[in-house]
Order: structure tokens, then sequence, then C-alpha cells
């Protein structure tokens, strides 16, 4: 009876550690870097891949995250914005809250929330276009806490409102706030109290990403002005690398992505790109350049050596591209793609276009050889999917899908 009992354990475990593994609990999923580790199929039936559940969704540019079996959507319906916890296998909704906001967007573009929710420990933080930074019970959605950051730190809303998707490191939670001396800004995940603020950068719409470089975590940020690399416990600053467009009306909007000891930052506007090789005193270019793959909002991915991504800005057709890591030679470029989204799931590229195709190709060096292609969502697609167990999440500006891809 006994053996009996320790094998059932220890496969509730295998289970839930295959789970977790295969959750997409945060931005750019569970390593901040684009990369699903589960298995995709590169062929789909006539029709496109099943899709499992649809549903309406409110306005925003805030993508979907699964953990546990739970999937986080962050909206807005009329004028309050919505945190809405669904059964990820139906897309029964769970439970709802929400808070008012009065944000109105200059550019008359959408007025919902920008930046993705985060699923850790058992809770849910989201951080709203007017800069209200919540912490939310995933089991029963009552609010834990609550901070108003631009109250608390008082800022111009920028061209479209505060857009950091929170990252939680250890017992923090940090988001890019971009006031005076509170550029980046960590609070408790247990109770919202600042912890530490740091460096005077205005907010971007990166969002930060922790690595492990040489034995040592670093939190790195790619703020308004450029990249920050700081400690993350305390918030010490090592270095501040310039990187924005000379241009005031930019912005810097791709993570930094962390291979090693190296680290690529990507923008628009005239920036460019650059590899860089991490030093804290200040890091080592290897190189850069406009011409090579210039990330507007979308953040490249990376495999074997490889970078895939979009060159040039949104609205004017970006180029979709392969790139060596090392050299910064372009390996096949497919010139006025057209926008979109690309992670990288099973080895395989998953692109999600902004006019709602999604297209799977190998992720290869050689040539862009797309191998599935289906049409889910219809046009203004801007947020990031998510991949969780088998199955594609994916929103446009009115309708969230769930589609099987293993």
């Amino acid at each position: 009876m006994k053996r009996f009992l320790i094998a059932i354990f220890l496969l509730q475990l295998a289970c839930s550690r295959t789970w977790a593994q295969s959750d997409w609990p945060q931005f750019l999923g569970p390593t901040r870097n684009g990369i699903y580790p589960g298995e995709v199929v590169d062929h789909w039936p006539p029709g496109g891949p099943p899709v499992l559940w649809h549903k309406d969704v409110g306005a925003g540019f805030s993508g979907p995250v699964v953990s546990t079996g739970k999937l986080i959507l962050f909206h807005r319906v009329n004028d309050h914005e919505r945190i809405e916890c669904m059964d990820a296998q139906t897309g029964k909704t769970l439970w709802t809250s929400e808070y008012p906001t009065g944000y109105r967007d200059a550019f008359g573009f959408d007025e919902g929330p920008r930046g993705t929710p985060t699923i850790a420990d058992g809770r849910a933080y989201t951080f709203g276009a007017e800069g209200k930074l919540h912490c939310w019970d995933l089991a029963t959605g009552k609010k834990v806490w609550g901070v108003d950051t631009a109250a608390k730190f008082p800022v111009d809303k920028g061209f479209f409102g505060m857009a950091c998707s929170p990252l939680v490191e250890g017992n923090l939670v940090i988001v890019n706030i971009g006031a005076t001396g509170a550029g980046i800004v960590a609070f408790n995940k247990d109770t919202g109290e600042v912890a530490w603020k740091a460096a005077d950068d205005e907010a971007g719409y990166a969002s930060p990403t922790a690595a492990t470089i040489r034995g040592k975590r670093y939190l790195l940020d790619l703020t308004r002005a450029g990249l920050v690399a700081l400690e993350p416990v305390t918030g010490k600053v090592y270095f501040h690398f310039p990187w924005r467009s000379r241009t005031r009306e930019s912005v810097n909007a791709a993570t930094p992505l962390v291979v090693g000891d190296e680290i690529f930052i990507s923008a628009s506007y005239g920036t460019g790109a650059a590899l860089l090789r991490f030093n804290e005193a200040g890091p080592k270019p290897i190189w850069s350049g406009d011409e090579i793959l210039s990330n507007h909002y979308a953040t490249s991915v990376i495999k074997d050596g490889f970078l895939y991504g979009y060159d040039g800005r949104q609205e004017s057709g970006p180029n979709l591209r392969c790139v060596e890591l090392q050299s910064g030679k372009v390996r096949w470029s497919q010139d006025n793609f057209g926008g979109g989204t690309i992670t990288l799931a099973g080895g395989k590229l998953l692109i999600l276009t902004e006019k709602g195709e999604l297209i799977c190709a190998p992720a290869s060096p050689d040539a862009f050889k797309p191998t599935a292609r289906a049409q889910i969502l219809s046009f203004e697609v801007r947020d990031y999917p998510a991949i969780a167990n088998g199955r594609l999440y994916a929103r446009s500006k009115d309708k969230l899908v769930c589609v099987k891809i293993d």
C-alpha cells in the first residue's frame, strides 16, 4: 500500500510539473522570450486548426495568459477595466473583477489596457492603461491589493498610456513607471508596498525581463531612454546603455533577449538593433545597425543562433527576417510581410499576423517555407497569443479564440 501511495504521489507530481511547464503565465511565455516548450503540429486540416471555443471580448491590446487550467484576460468593457478568469478548456467565465477607468487615447486608437497580466503563486497581477497596478486572487477574483501608480508617482501618460507587462521576480512585482526617481519600481508582491525605485527613465512600451548571466541574476529593462541593468532584489543600477531614436514621436517596445552573456535589443524609428556582451560596468557592442532587424512592437525569437522577427515600422509593412545572431547578417527576408507577432513553439515559428492569419513555418535559416496557414481571427490583431497545453489562445479587437495546435 505504501509503494502504491508513493507511486500515485510521483505520478501527480510529474503531471503537475508537465502542466506548469506547458503554461503561459506571463507576457512572452514561461521564460519571457516567446518560446513554448511543448510540441505542435506543422500541418492543419483544410479548414485550419480545430477551433475549440471563441467568445466576444472588450477593448485592449493585453494578451491572454494561462496557468493551471485558468485563462486570464484583461480588457475594457464600457468604462471599466475588467479582469476575467475563464476555464481554459471551455472558455466558461469563472469570475470577473473590475474597476472604473477614464482612459482616453489621444491618437484615437484602442482605449483598453495594453499590459499583459502575469500569474504567479496563485495570484494574477495587472497594470492598466492609467497606471493602476493590482493583485488578484486567482481562485476567487478577490482584490488582494491595488496601487494607483500615477497618483503615487506623478507621470505623463505618454503616447499610448501605460503598457508595461508586470514582471514577478522572487518576492517582487516590477514595472516600468517612468517617473523621476521612479523610472522602474518594485513592489512587494504580497502587500503592494514599494520595495525599491530606481532610475529617472521615462516609460517605454517594452516590458522588463530577468536573466541569469554568469551565475548571477539581473533585471533588464529597455526604457524609453535605453537599456538599464539592475540588481533585482535591491534595485541597484549597474549600467544604463543609451538606445533611443532622436525623434521624440518614437517608442522602444521590444523586450530584451538574453542568450548566455549576450543581450539583443532592438527598436524602430531609426534606432536599430544591437547585440551586446554583458558587463556590469557597461555592455560591449558586438554589432549594431538600423538595416538588420529593427523591431517596432513585436519582440523577436532566437533558435540555434538565429534571430527571427520583424524589421521596420508596423504601419509601413515590415519585413519578416532571419538574422545570424553573432554577425548580424540577414539570411533571408520576406519584404513587406506586414505586422504581427512571432513565437517559437516546438522549434517551429508560429506567426499571427495583424490580419488574423496564423502561419506555421520551420525555424530555418535557409528559407521561409510555411507549412500551414489559416484565418483564425478578423482584422486588427496586435496582442501576443498564449500557447498552453497544445492550445493557442489569441484575441483581436473584439474576439478571443482557442484553437488546437498539438
